[in-house]
């Protein structure tokens, strides 16, 4: 299992690619948007960087790294003589069973087809296949790269020899897997979103302020990042999403999204990705944050 098809160049398509190339992997990076993929491989290059920058990797690896991936913008030419195709588009049912059953048709009968989504049921995305059996997810945790944890999600009828080669595989990318049972929002997000949303409520109801809450949870609860600026980073779109997921799946009120984090993602508050969310990473906020530290 030497060549790996990955779809989709955002954040976490391209922090997968990386992975499995700076492994010596040949990855076939599809996206439909040719300015995604520029950006994603942009994004990789600029990764490698830092880490010839710390001396974590040398020059050689990362042209190594960057040789060992192809772009495409077909998904049936990229996923061409891959033993492993692994999904990381958007946090969409509906876009995730479209990619699905062009898979079933595209790929190779032994190929294994899986799915980085941190919510949505890995059985219901199998059956858009003729091949369930052969269907598993991996959920990998942002920064890819960096991350040891990947979450293994065998669905209803994901067979065992192909959770087996999953998880030996995530082991020779440095990764430390832990296989869970498919229930809406797994492990990781069944305990880290209601985290995060009622962080959120505590907010709504006045009860303390943005940097107060994060505050408390860094130096508390020895977090590295606070809940309000980890959902940030997330996108407060995809909290949304996986909140919703939880929300439907399990139909208890304990995981239905707070109002404010609804009306957040409504006007494009997004987070990082938006510029602002709970924080504001403006290119102003930043030019004011150096011009604070130079006058110090």
């Amino acid at each position: 299992m030497k060549n790996i098809a990955v779809i989709g160049a955002g954040t976490m398509g391209n922090g997968i690619a990386h992975t499995f190339a700076q492994s010596g992997f040949k990855v076939q990076l599809i996206d439909v948007s040719e300015e995604a993929l520029n950006k994603g491989l942009q994004t990789i290059a600029k990764n490698l960087d830092r880490m010839v920058a710390k001396e974590k990797i040398t020059e050689q690896q990362k042209t190594d790294t960057l040789n060992n991936i192809t772009p495409f913008t077909n998904i049936k030419e990229g996923v061409d003589f891959a033993a492993l195709v692994l999904e990381a588009a958007t946090e969409n049912l509906d876009l995730k069973l479209k990619i699905f059953k062009e898979l079933d048709d595209a790929c190779s009968e032994s190929a294994i087809l899986a799915t980085n989504t941190s919510s949505i049921s890995i059985t219901q995305i199998a059956a858009a296949t003729s091949k369930p059996e052969r269907v598993i997810g991996m959920h990998f945790m942002n920064p890819v790269p960096i991350m040891k944890l990947v979450e293994i999600i065998r669905g209803y009828n994901t067979s065992n020899e192909v959770t087996n080669t999953i998880m030996e595989l995530s082991k020779t990318l440095g990764k430390i897997p832990v296989e869970v049972n498919d229930y809406p929002g797994f492990v990781a997000n069944r305990i880290l979103m209601p985290m995060i949303n009622e962080s959120i409520e505590t907010l709504y109801n006045g009860v303390a302020g943005v940097e107060e809450i994060d505050t408390v949870m860094k130096l508390g609860m020895a977090h590295p990042m606070g809940p309000l600026q980890l959902a940030d980073f997330i996108g407060l779109d995809v909290c949304l999403s996986i909140l919703n997921v939880m929300y439907d799946g399990f139909k208890n009120p304990k995981y239905a999204p707070c109002p404010l984090l609804v009306n957040m993602v409504r006007a494009g508050k997004l987070g990082v990705k938006s510029g602002e969310g709970f924080y504001d990473y403006s290119e102003s906020r930043k030019a004011e944050k150096v011009s604070r530290q130079f006058s110090k």
